[in-house]
């Protein structure tokens, strides 16, 4: 069976949070599903949307891991956007965690530093 992974960010200001979004991700959107929805193809098959819903804005967490953290946080920091919250679990395991203008949570994970 195939599978596509599609979290959706509900918004506040569709316009400032695209461009917050293009800016966290480097990159423009993918495709506009709707008038006030644009979607990122983050990998094969997995996929994050903007949603304009205020009713519902500042509520999501959605965490990525990814194989080089330290690169990805530089070349959001080149951009503009540093984590709010940095964390090493006792595992070694790391998080970065970046907020939308509404509160949603990205996070960004990955393995321990050797």
């Amino acid at each position: 069976m195939a599978l596509d992974l599609f979290p959706v960010m509900p918004v506040t200001d569709f316009a400032a949070a695209t461009n917050w979004y293009e800016r966290l991700f480097g990159v423009p959107f993918a495709f506009r599903a709707h008038d006030t929805e644009v979607v990122w193809e983050l990998a094969e098959h997995r996929y994050l949307a903007v949603h304009q819903a205020p009713e519902h804005a500042g509520h999501t967490h959605v965490t990525v891991f990814v194989d080089d953290l330290d690169a990805l946080a530089d070349g959001i920091a080149a951009r503009g956007i540093e984590p709010a919250v940095r964390e090493t679990y006792g595992n070694g395991v790391r998080k970065f965690t970046y907020h939308d203008p509404d509160g949603n949570e990205i996070g960004y994970g990955g393995a321990p530093v050797s």
